[in-house]
């Protein structure tokens, strides 16, 4: 079920979001999306859309924050943190959100407020909605036989030299 209760800090920590992006106005080749990560109040770690600037597709501002954040805890996982970020994020942040395990994701700006604008996250989020074989925006080749077999080996490998048993997401 969707959280969607409003905490009194929100406002507070997604107007530092907000002003972050805002900064990117004043830096030549900067876009304009901030986010924090946040822990038991405090702010652990700030991101900024750095993708011109590094030449990096994969330096937004949400991955920026979790990044530094991860630096600065010495774990990828965030269970207790919560991110606050400008805008929703793309489908590739929203990703690194599951994957660091984050307790909440805040926003402002829809991603409906960033297609306006000029943005493909919204396009992106309808791409990844419809079956890999009706994608348009990228072909997408899945190689069988030998080699993904070969492939599998080595995840399977991996799999079986962990402390645990390895509960399957299927």
């Amino acid at each position: 079920m969707p959280f969607s209760a409003e905490l009194p800090e929100d406002h507070v920590f997604l107007a530092q979001a907000i002003e972050l992006s805002r900064h990117a106005l004043e830096d030549e080749g900067k876009t304009p999306f901030g986010a924090l990560v946040v822990i038991d109040g405090e702010v652990v770690a700030t991101g900024t859309s750095s993708v011109v600037e590094l030449r990096d597709p994969t330096a937004h501002a949400e991955i920026m924050a979790l990044r530094a954040a991860g630096g600065k805890l010495g774990r990828h996982l965030m269970e207790d943190a919560v991110m606050y970020s400008s805008s929703e994020p793309c489908p590739m942040c929203l990703a690194a959100c599951y994957w660091a395990r984050l307790s909440r994701l805040v926003y402002a700006a829809t991603s409906h407020d960033v297609a306006v604008s000029g943005f493909e996250d919204l396009q992106y989020y309808r791409e990844l909605s419809v079956p890999n074989a009706e994608r348009t925006l990228l072909r997408e080749t899945s190689v069988g036989g030998e080699t993904r077999e070969i492939a599998a080996a080595a995840l399977a490998s991996w799999a079986d030299k962990l402390p645990f048993p390895v509960e399957p997401k299927l």
